[in-house]
């Protein structure tokens, strides 16, 4: 019996042979080759050759750093404009809501507060000429140990500006009885108050007397002073620089 021949089959497993080998080399070349070929590798970049940084001309630095410069300018100036904007309505609220709920504080200018004015040589002092002092009374009576407000009015008459000193030792009020002086109004140093006097200007001052006595020596504490007895007293304005400068006598009883 010695087996079936097949007739062909000589050259059948050298072809499935050949068939793996040539199908094994046909899948590699399906592949795609390399890893690195695969990867992309060994192509040129996108961006700048070979990865390194673009470098700037002198000229080209010199126009970036004056615009950062401009730039930088610009915003401290807007935040400067900023800044004071809102200072401004910061203050200006708080002046509003001050005068709203009536905490402001309202300053008054008088001349008898104004600061004194430099005596210069072109302003000459008041004289009787260009002056004219008056004295009032409030009450024509007063009691024993009581007070007496006295009203001074200085008033300017002349064409051209004087300097006067309104204190009570430059205006000075005396007080007499018959020959005797009683009472004067600079018995103590008081500081100068010096008024620069223009044509129709007018300062009015209130001078208090405690129907008391002054003596040659100052004493602070009216109170400390001898009261007056009862009698007749007169009283009288003068300038102690322009002693001719007199208001009209004034009369008071004190009962």
């Amino acid at each position: 019996m010695g087996g079936t021949v097949n007739p062909g089959g000589a050259g059948r497993p050298g072809a499935m042979s050949g068939n793996r080998v040539s199908g094994r080399s046909a899948g590699s070349g399906r592949s795609g080759g390399s890893p690195a070929d695969r990867s992309g590798a060994g192509k040129p970049s996108a961006g700048r050759p070979n990865g390194k940084k673009r470098k700037l001309s002198k000229r080209q630095r010199a126009i970036y750093r004056r615009r950062r410069i401009v730039v930088f300018s610009a915003l401290v100036v807007v935040l400067f404009v900023l800044g004071f904007t809102v200072y401004s309505l910061g203050r200006g609220a708080g002046a509003v809501i001050n005068v709203a709920t009536g905490n402001a504080s309202h300053a008054v200018l008088e001349r008898s507060t104004s600061p004194e004015p430099h005596h210069s040589a072109t302003v000459k002092n008041c004289t009787a000429k260009n002056t004219r002092l008056e004295l009032t009374a409030k009450t024509a009576t007063v009691a024993v140990g009581g007070s007496l407000d006295w009203v001074a009015t200085i008033t300017h008459e002349g064409s051209d500006s004087c300097i006067i000193d309104a204190s009570d030792s430059g205006r000075v009020l005396t007080i007499t009885s018959g020959g005797e002086t009683v009472w004067r109004s600079d018995s103590c140093p008081t500081e100068a108050r010096t008024l620069l006097m223009a044509k129709g200007d007018k300062d009015v001052q209130t001078i208090t007397w405690n129907a008391s006595r002054t003596s040659d020596q100052c004493v602070e504490n009216q109170d400390d002073l001898p009261k007056v007895d009862r009698g007749t007293y007169v009283g009288v304005l003068s300038l102690k620089n322009a002693p001719k400068v007199k208001s009209q006598p004034v009369t008071v009883e004190v009962q």
